[in-house]
């Protein structure tokens, strides 16, 4: 027990901590976190995930199933809580996407890599990858429904994940020294993206706090809703990252 107690503390604490540190900083400077993320988003998290695509040594055919299942929770989640959103009177533009597009980037990939090692990093990758194109896509859409897909397809993230892809599927070799530099450079958003949060979250509007609780409750249950029935089936299909649930009972291959 107090085994497993000082794994999670290990794992949270850094996350926290460096939140905490974001916040602090943001109360005292104000910095300018449009420029941060926009540096981030634009430049570190594109490198970080075309280093990890193109990377040959990353079974990507193993995270076939990841992604599946990923796409399967993030609109899993959507059909599961728009009947209760219609019965509570919700605004579904406004509540729901919250519900399905998690953040998986800010405190996702660190979590991930906290908690299971470096070996993690292209599982997180795959699925951030998968949220934010859905994110960007049936997002959007929902939230716009004239909205333009090219808009998706210029984003940097996107094109980095397309340029991984093609690389990795293409069995085109790259330098050693060159996916290290990328994966160097897009290993700081991991860090920078905890930080801007903690600046954010001096931003949070209390007003509405009631509908945030039952967002709070409602967002992990949906998922595990839709992520339960799937972990167990996961392990027949090789995957080697299924879900942090599954990693309990299903330690990865090698």
């Amino acid at each position: 027990m107090a085994r497993m107690i000082g794994h999670i503390l290990a794992t949270l604490l850094p996350v926290f901590l460096i939140t905490g540190c974001g916040a602090a900083y943001g109360r005292y400077r104000t910095p300018d976190i449009r420029s941060l993320n926009t540096l981030n988003m634009e430049l570190f998290v594109p490198l970080l995930v075309f280093a990890v695509l193109a990377d040959r040594q990353a079974p990507l055919a193993e995270y076939a199933w990841l992604a599946t299942a990923a796409v399967a929770v993030v609109l899993g989640s959507g059909i599961v809580l728009w009947p209760l959103a219609r019965w509570l009177k919700l605004d579904i533009k406004t509540f729901l996407p919250p519900m399905m597009f998690n953040n998986s980037g800010n405190m996702g990939v660190p979590l991930l890599v906290l908690a299971f090692g470096p070996d993690a990093l292209p599982a997180a990758v795959v699925v951030f990858i998968v949220e934010m194109l859905l994110h960007f896509s049936v997002g959007l859409y929902m939230l716009n429904p004239r909205t333009s897909l090219w808009r998706m397809l210029r984003m940097p993230i996107v094109l980095a994940s397309l340029a991984g892809l093609s690389v990795n599927i293409s069995g085109l070799p790259l330098p050693g020294w060159l996916l290290e530099a990328m994966r160097m450079l897009g290993e700081v958003c991991i860090p920078l993206m905890l930080f801007a949060l903690g600046v954010r979250l001096l931003e949070i509007d209390f007003s509405d706090w009631r509908t945030g609780m039952l967002g709070a409750v409602l967002c992990p249950l949906s998922g595990l809703v839709i992520a339960l029935p799937l972990s167990g089936y996961c392990h027949l299909m090789t995957c080697r990252w299924p879900c942090c649930w599954c990693l309990q009972r299903y330690p990865p291959r090698y």
